[in-house]
């Protein structure tokens, strides 16, 4: 990304094209980034968490935060940099957002947008926009905080690749050589959640990209260990206030 360090403008648009399963190697930027999805799901992780953006949503992502991302089918990428500490994110913390219809055409229009655009024209009104529309964008619950601990890290990162409802905090107790007491209390601090409502989003955030592919809501529900899908689906709408199906049909 050195091509575009050095241009003095306050924001510089992009847009690429990703196939599935792609993988960008952990790495940082010198600017705030927004990412926008067109197409596909994307999973960003950092040594704290990990975040997963259905299509048609965005995430933010502050300067200096090291991070890989992982694209689940082929996704249609836009991406903003904009000057440091443009986003508000005071923990230094990814976020995945709503785009509202205004934005997603000025992110269309941002990547027709020369370098060394005429900050005084047309584009650089069409960019100061942007730099006010960001700050509006609605957080979504689609984060998973890791713990700092590297085996209970370890293990997250195992079920977040595999998940199932029936795991029990004894199962992971057992894994891990840790008492019932130790295990919860660790698990609080580290993750700011206890460990079934860690496990619930874990859950949602391995069915987005299969959602996204247009996978049968029974399916995904059966092969994450739910009884029945009415139950997958209580569960999902709860968390994140909108049903499966919703997610489904969302890069439609």
């Amino acid at each position: 990304m050195s091509s575009f360090r050095e241009v003095p403008r306050p924001v510089i648009a992009l847009g690429t094209d990703y196939p599935d399963g792609h993988v960008i190697a952990a790495h940082r930027h010198e600017r705030d980034q927004l990412l926008y999805g067109m197409t596909g799901v994307l999973m960003a992780s950092t040594p704290h968490g990990a975040w997963m953006m259905p299509p048609q949503r965005g995430m933010l992502i502050p300067a200096g935060v090291i991070h890989e991302v992982r694209l689940f089918g082929d996704v249609k990428m836009r991406s903003l940099y904009l000057r440091p500490n443009r986003l508000g994110a005071a923990d230094n913390q990814c976020r995945v957002v709503g785009i509202s219809s205004l934005m997603r055409h000025l992110l269309i229009e941002a990547v027709a947008v020369p370098a060394e655009y005429d900050m005084a024209g047309r584009d650089g009104a069409l960019m100061a926009l942007i730099e006010h529309e960001i700050k509006r964008l609605p957080v979504l619950p689609l984060s998973l905080p890791l713990p700092e601990q590297a085996a209970l890290r370890e293990k997250c990162r195992a079920f977040l690749a595999s998940p199932t409802p029936h795991e029990t905090i004894d199962d992971w107790c057992h894994h891990l050589g840790m008492s019932r007491r130790s295990f919860t209390r660790q698990f609080r601090k580290e993750t700011g959640s206890s460990f079934v409502e860690w496990r619930q989003q874990a859950c949602i955030l391995a069915a987005l990209p299969r959602l996204a592919a247009g996978e049968a809501v029974t399916t995904i529900a059966m092969d994450l260990g739910y009884d029945n899908p009415a139950a997958f689906s209580n569960m999902f709408k709860r968390i994140l206030g909108a049903s499966p199906s919703d997610y489904r049909t969302a890069g439609t």
